[in-house]
């Protein structure tokens, strides 16, 4: 009997499901590499002003950037037909990785939603002044280093209970946070079946479930809060001025939010409902789910800088400039 085609060679040899891979794996590099770029940039030409909501963004496209590089892009390469297998020292350091850089990313995510939340509830916006601190707020940097830290000490687990596997090894278990099958000969290798259940559960609910209702949550309230700022002013019409005029703006990027949210939780729903497909059922529609979520899980990531490009004036402005030099070009050659 011949040995079955895997989910791998399935890919593989459909051209239209490897043409859709490849362009969300560059569509999330090149354009979380954008937003770096072009809000970084805004950052460092300006340290005297410093948005806030800039710095995020740059910790939110660099978390996604990270897990592109090191997750996406590897495994578009694997189904390309480049087969690269660890050793068990090298399976250690990057499970753990994947674990650290996917986690911190969920919480990064999360961590812009809370962040507009928090500002609609102050009146003062949330620009540091030219005569004031220069850079990024303590509380801020005090947060990001919070989120990658604990992210970093969960993981720890992952270091431990993983080992390099051969070329027709399966999983037994997998983790929506990590991974949706075998990569580089890396599988998980828990002390028994009952501690590897135990950590993907944990799994699930610390960095899936929480993240996603308190995200639900948050943003709930800045509309919420966006609403009861648009009856003020319209009944108070002594309203101060600069509060009046940051309405705008700010149910702009609640829109923004909200759509990025939306677009999270779908590619979340559909990678968890596929993964525990996987751990729980190992039904007919197995390797079916098990595409649908390797597609779910890089959906956010190459499509989120689209959203922000669409409610970012710079990176509007960007975009703009590119692609007018790029039409500017073809007609020179036409």
């Amino acid at each position: 009997m011949g040995k079955p085609i895997s989910i791998t060679q399935r890919m593989a040899s459909s051209p239209l499901y490897t043409a859709i891979y490849i362009l969300l794996v560059l569509l999330g590099n090149l354009g979380n590499a954008t937003v770096i770029g072009v809000v970084g940039e805004s950052i460092l030409r300006d340290p005297g002003i410093v948005r806030t909501s800039d710095v995020i963004l740059v910790n939110m496209a660099f978390s996604n950037l990270m897990v592109s590089l090191v997750r996406n892009t590897v495994v578009m390469v694997s189904d390309l037909g480049l087969e690269v297998f660890l050793n068990r020292d090298w399976c250690h350091f990057m499970m753990g990785i994947w674990v650290w850089l996917r986690s911190a990313n969920v919480w990064s995510i999360f961590f812009l939603s809370a962040f507009h939340f928090q500002t609609l509830r102050r009146v003062a916006p949330p620009v540091v002044k030219l005569h004031g601190p220069r850079g990024p707020q303590t509380n801020l940097i005090l947060g990001f280093c919070f989120i990658w830290s604990l992210n970093f000490i969960y993981a720890l687990p992952a270091f431990i209970f993983s080992k390099n596997g051969g070329e027709n090894s399966t999983e037994t278990i997998m983790l929506v946070s990590s991974t949706t099958r075998p990569l580089m000969g890396c599988i998980w290798d828990f002390p028994s079946p009952y501690s590897g259940l135990a950590f993907a559960t944990s799994s699930m609910v610390i960095h899936e479930t929480i993240p996603i209702v308190l995200m639900n949550f948050t943003n709930l309230g800045s509309l919420l809060t966006l609403f009861a700022h648009g009856r003020m002013r319209n009944t108070n019409k002594s309203q101060d001025a600069p509060t009046v005029s940051r309405i705008p703006a700010e149910r702009r990027a609640a829109k923004v939010i909200l759509a990025l949210n939306i677009l999270f939780i779908s590619s979340w729903g559909t990678n968890v409902i596929s993964v525990n497909y996987f751990n729980y059922n190992r039904g007919s529609s197995t390797e079916f789910l098990l595409i649908v979520a390797r597609f779910g899980n890089m959906s956010f990531i190459a499509l989120s800088p689209i959203i922000l490009a669409v409610g970012h004036k710079r990176l509007r402005a960007f975009i703009k400039s590119l692609l007018s030099r790029i039409l500017w070009i073809d007609k020179l050659w036409a």
